[in-house]
């Protein structure tokens, strides 16, 4: 599919399904966030460089590419129930949120395949990147970790290595990171907020990665209070980190809850912080993997820093070319 300029499309994945995974309206984490950007999309008016994809369910076997068997049956187990909570507290339990949580990993993985199989250019999925999520535990809101299975997924069916992933998250991407700690081939750059200030409390600059992989993981942590000037002068660094891996992939988790005006976190981000990442990153693809990147939604509980963030992503992948 080309648009009316003979360039492919930025697939954007859109419905009920995805606007689903929320855990009520007096949690951070509510329904409502998908609405909020795909309005903020409409009014941008990308017209047919955007085109709007449909959520897929992932299957167990694609779960079981990052998580292990025990903590599947775990999650389905609590689906059904239907009360509690997935980890100590953040994470309620609800029925049919095994269910939900797969539809996120599946539609993840519908925008790797769009991307791998040449109908897309870039993709977005607003409601994924949830990176908090272990193989063998949920936390933070994250029941699948879809970038993790992305990773996997990207091995196994197309056979790739070298992967990157980069988040921009006000919080440390530890699922992936400890995920992937003693694996060379994925790579990791993640500018967060100091652990020492927030949720999870990982992610110093010295973790960097364990035995083989030590070197290709490459973590920045910024004090709380951190805006734009402080994210400008150490993305350089991260763009220097991708582009020396000579990635096959790139996976962006472009949380919005590092915009100034988060209820949860510290820093002071603008959107120009997400356009600027996303640019350079869809720079990087072009040189080294044919333009191969999606982003992931991930955090962002205020609203409008959400639809401001995602949408200049969005925006900046349309006019990647």
């Amino acid at each position: 599919m080309n648009n009316n300029n003979g360039k492919l499309p930025v697939y954007v994945y859109k419905g009920d399904e995805l606007a689903s995974y929320g855990f009520g309206d007096d949690h951070p984490f509510g329904a409502d966030r998908h609405e909020a950007f795909q309005q903020a999309l409409v009014e941008a008016a990308l017209g047919d460089a955007i085109h709007y994809a449909a959520p897929r369910r992932a299957s167990v076997d694609e779960l079981a590419l990052f998580h292990s068997p025990d903590y599947i049956n775990f999650v389905s187990k609590k689906s059904a129930l239907g009360t509690g909570f997935l980890d100590a507290g953040d994470t309620p339990a609800f029925t049919g949120i095994f269910e939900t949580a797969s539809d996120v990993v599946g539609t993840t993985l519908a925008a790797v395949d769009a991307v791998m199989e040449g109908e897309a250019q870039h993709a977005f999925v607003p409601i994924a990147g949830l990176h908090h999520a272990g193989r063998e535990h949920a936390a933070g809101f994250c029941v699948f970790n879809d970038c993790g299975v992305a990773v996997e997924y990207l091995r196994k069916k197309y056979g790739l290595t070298r992967i990157a992933y980069v988040d921009i998250d006000a919080h440390h991407g530890d699922g992936v990171f400890y995920g992937f700690e003693d694996d060379p081939d994925l790579i990791f750059a993640d500018i967060h907020e100091d652990g020492r200030y927030l949720y999870p409390g990982t992610g110093a600059a010295d973790e960097t990665g364990k035995g083989r992989a030590k070197g290709s993981k490459l973590n920045i942590p910024l004090l709380p209070g951190a805006g734009d000037a402080e994210f400008d002068a150490a993305w350089p660094r991260i763009e220097a980190f991708i582009d020396a891996s000579k990635p096959e992939f790139i996976i962006l988790q472009c949380g919005a809850d590092s915009l100034e005006g988060d209820p949860i976190t510290h820093l002071r981000f603008t959107e120009n912080a997400h356009a600027r990442a996303a640019r350079g990153l869809v720079r990087i693809a072009h040189k080294h993997c044919d333009g191969r990147i999606i982003g992931t939604g991930g955090g962002g509980y205020n609203r409008d820093n959400l639809a401001k963030a995602w949408t200049s992503v969005v925006r900046a992948f349309v006019a990647s070319d």
